[in-house]
């Protein structure tokens, strides 16, 4: 049986600390090591304590959240789940920052065991400490252009210049999203719609903080809205967001698909399904399969569809489910997926 997992908190209120060492208690699966009130203990503990995870705070008394995430990516790399206090103030900016930083989900801080919805999200913080347990730090070395083999089926057609662009990323996603986007002019031809997996709560938040580090004007998704060059729209928490046969954005609450909601493989069968060739998909890290079997339906029509390669991605998972089932016409490093979009749209008519 695999031993538990070793977890740090670091938290500055004695209240949460406790209540967060009580809920990673009475999991199984997690073992609690050292729970921590400030950066800098947590600095000086970690070469002792060795935790295969860490909860951390990102308000905290001297270094916050944000530096000490930097600090520990740095020295003794290390999984890191935030938990946030609030989702409408700075340290929701902060916390966006920490997972460019290297951290790799955020989650809601629990209040109380009286609190409604409190089992539900003690439950979350422990898969998430579970579950990115195992992510791997250590990065491979870039290994280039992967062309992709064709899925079964008949012959696919040279993609098109594409009209619309869907990315999805989950675990990792918002650090891969700032490099990405942050390669493209605000001024882009075409498009994006943008399914991040994230808690609903953290939706907006993360939309007005991906705004703020890219050059293409990022929002939430509106109900009827019609995509526009230059914007990527962002599927709000716990919504569906397809494009419609006119043309206009869809937002539903319509039953999850592989358990997301909202999924990358409602998004991209619609662009599929609407724009045929002329659209485009990339799926970036993240954790399990949402968006592959989207991804084959776009590159059946003839769009060109891309996955963040192995070498890059925090999780390989999203991207090798992609692979896996032939819905990835290639395989980029994640610095090389702007420049070959931006020659896409100019023009350009890469062999898929």
């Amino acid at each position: 049986m695999k031993a538990p997992v070793r977890v740090m908190i670091v938290e500055d209120s004695a209240v949460v600390r406790h209540l967060l060492a009580h809920i990673v208690a009475r999991d199984p699966r997690l073992a609690l090591v050292a729970a921590v009130g400030s950066a800098e203990e947590a600095l000086q503990e970690l070469p002792r304590v060795k935790p295969d995870v860490i909860s951390m705070d990102i308000r905290l008394p001297g270094m916050d959240g944000l530096e000490a995430t930097r600090r520990i990516m740095a020295e003794q790399p290390t999984p890191i789940v935030v938990i946030a206090d609030s989702v409408e103030d700075d340290s929701l900016r902060i916390s966006m920052n920490a997972l460019r930083a290297g951290a790799l989900s955020v989650v809601e801080k629990p209040v109380g065991v009286a609190t409604a919805g409190y089992d539900a999200l003690a439950d979350h913080i422990c898969t998430q400490l579970f579950i990115m347990s195992d992510v791997p730090l250590i990065r491979r070395r870039d290994i280039g252009t992967r062309l992709s083999p064709r899925p079964p089926g008949p012959p696919l057609a040279l993609p098109d210049r594409p009209a619309l662009i869907g990315i999805a990323a989950s675990t990792g996603g918002p650090q891969a999203l700032a490099k990405l986007l942050g390669a493209l002019p605000a001024d882009f031809p075409v498009p994006i719609l943008l399914v991040q997996h994230m808690g609903a709560a953290f939706m907006e938040g993360f939309a007005a903080w991906l705004d703020g580090v890219v050059p293409p004007k990022v929002a939430l998704a509106q109900e009827g809205e019609v995509p526009q060059p230059g914007r990527v729209h962002v599927a709000p928490g716990d919504q569906h967001l397809r494009i419609g046969p006119d043309r206009t954005l869809r937002l539903t609450r319509d039953p999850p698909v592989g358990g997301q909601r909202p999924a990358a493989t409602a998004m991209f069968h619609s662009i599929a399904e609407v724009y045929g060739s002329s659209g485009s998909g990339i799926i970036l890290t993240g954790m399990g399969e949402d968006g592959a079997r989207g991804l084959v339906a776009l590159r059946r029509q003839g769009g060109l569809t891309i996955t963040e390669d192995e070498s890059t991605a925090v999780v390989f998972g999203m991207p090798a489910a992609a692979v896996r089932l032939g819905g990835s016409s290639l395989s980029l490093p994640l610095p090389l997926i702007a420049p070959r979009v931006l020659r896409l749209v100019q023009g350009g008519r890469p062999a898929g």
